[in-house]
């Protein structure tokens, strides 16, 4: 027995155009609409991979973003502060602690490290950064940066999906999705981290979105894509067996045109051919000259580190890989240093010379003209602190501080400030939203234009907020 032999539809738009009798007209034509347009999405060659023109002129062809785990506090590092440093335990009334509003009496905290002013422009970077602040006359320093929670996860997920509340496609899956992928052995979206960050692999999720545009995990090490290596005894065997599959795949999918998730499944099979040849060269650093290892901070035949983070995300960004996420370390052993400052320290070490070699490499080999390198935390941390004399700061999304460098970006650059001790922001607030738009107008997107239909209505990074920061843009 078959659906056939029942009568039964073989397609979800086959089934919605039936229920056209106990529909209303309007719901109908909603839920047909909705279907149609999922259909022309992913009919482009059957392809939802292939490379689509951006909106308008692009500076950017990629984005190397730099994400650091639990909150690195903008007064210890980019945004200094010298009321603060002589204000230790004076106190100071607030109105919003962790979340909560009212009034609030706490101790100003001064920082553990001193700023020293960098390069020509004399940014100010704290001994946190040294080798950053060597290279700070390529960035733009934001240090009026805003987000809208004051918890890990939630803050977590507004920085990577621009949500605070809802699991939603990453800022990655949208570009890979307004852009497609210029190497087809490679995915458009990859992430190298060591363990995932708070929120989980959601940080690089599709969400509704076609499946081909979630992130491709890295961990570093000896194995850093699970089960690439193939299992049979020869590659024309394989190619065989994958033929095989696909033929079968396809004729199942023509009997069902609206199948969006066997398309994408198909389509990661052929992906993941391709990489068992490009993947393991890429992450190869054999061939990397001692000199280059020497400036990120690595030894021959390592394979772990934020060096090798960076050093591979410049190789994936030769090789076509549209954006390339590095995060430093995981959900433990952050930068969440709510008993003692100084956890900041080893951490900083571990990606500060790293973070310069990568600006000087790609500055070398030409890349830099047309790659955005992003560097950010979910949120900052406190100026202050409710106890006297207290080792740590706490959670602080009122203002922080990020960066950006490269295409298309001002060099040499602060833009926004916040107020005399870091608490709020005090002039040209940046949102996260305002964040993500930048970034995509870089990339030739217009953010409010990038849109994809799903439960009736059409969903952006944005939301319905939202401005390009134009004031850093060259």
């Amino acid at each position: 027995m078959n659906a056939q032999q029942f009568n039964l539809p073989r397609s979800r738009r086959e089934f919605l155009q039936r229920a056209a009798g106990g529909c209303g007209a309007l719901a109908l034509h909603a839920l047909l609409a909705d279907e149609l347009r999922a259909e022309s999405l992913s009919a482009d060659d059957n392809d939802p991979l292939a490379p689509k023109p951006p909106h308008f002129a692009p500076k950017a062809k990629r984005v190397i973003f730099m994400f650091m785990t639990g909150g690195v506090s903008h007064v210890d590092s980019f945004d200094p502060k010298p009321s603060l440093f002589a204000s230790q335990n004076k106190t100071i009334t607030v109105d919003n602690f962790q979340g909560k509003l009212g009034q609030f009496s706490m101790f100003l905290k001064s920082p553990e490290w001193k700023f020293q002013p960098g390069g020509q422009s004399g940014i100010e970077v704290s001994d946190l950064f040294p080798h950053t602040r060597s290279i700070v006359d390529d960035l733009c320093v934001i240090r009026s940066m805003e987000s809208d929670h004051t918890n890990h996860y939630e803050s977590t997920l507004g920085m990577h999906c621009g949500s605070w509340t809802f699991a939603r496609p990453s800022i990655g899956s949208w570009i890979s999705y307004g852009l497609g992928t210029v190497n087809r052995n490679l995915p458009s979206f990859m992430v190298i981290a060591p363990n995932p960050p708070y929120a989980g692999n959601q940080t690089w999720g599709s969400d509704f979105l076609p499946g081909a545009h979630q992130g491709t995990h890295i961990v570093p090490g000896s194995n850093p894509i699970a089960d690439i290596k193939p299992r049979v005894a020869s590659t024309d065997l394989q190619k065989l067996e994958l033929d095989l599959l696909n033929r079968a795949n396809r004729k199942h999918l023509a009997e069902r045109p609206a199948e969006q998730a066997l398309e994408a499944r198909i389509r990661s099979f052929e992906t993941a051919f391709g990489m068992q040849r490009e993947a393991p060269e890429a992450m190869d650093l054999s061939g990397e000259t001692e000199a280059t290892l020497k400036m990120y901070g690595l030894k021959p035949g390592q394979n772990t580190g934020f060096g090798w983070q960076c050093l591979t995300a410049r190789r994936l960004a030769e090789r076509g890989v549209r954006f390339i996420e590095l995060i430093d370390v995981g959900s433990g052993g952050n930068w969440d240093a709510h008993g003692d400052m100084q956890t900041h320290a080893p951490l900083a070490m571990n990606v500060d010379q790293p973070i310069a070699a990568l600006i000087t490499d790609l500055k070398q080999r030409g890349m830099l003209e047309d790659t955005l390198v992003v560097w950010t935390s979910e949120f900052g941390r406190t100026p202050y602190n409710n106890a006297k004399d207290a080792k740590g700061r706490e959670h602080h999304h009122q203002v922080f501080s990020t960066w950006m460098a490269g295409a298309g970006v001002k060099r040499g650059l602060v833009f926004g400030s916040s107020d005399e001790h870091g608490i709020a922001v005090a002039e040209n607030r940046v949102h996260v939203h305002d964040f993500h738009a930048t970034i995509l107008h870089l990339l030739g997107l217009d953010h409010e234009r990038l849109t994809f239909r799903h439960s009736g209505r059409d969903y952006r990074l944005t939301d319905v907020h939202g401005r390009v920061v134009n004031e850093i843009l060259t």
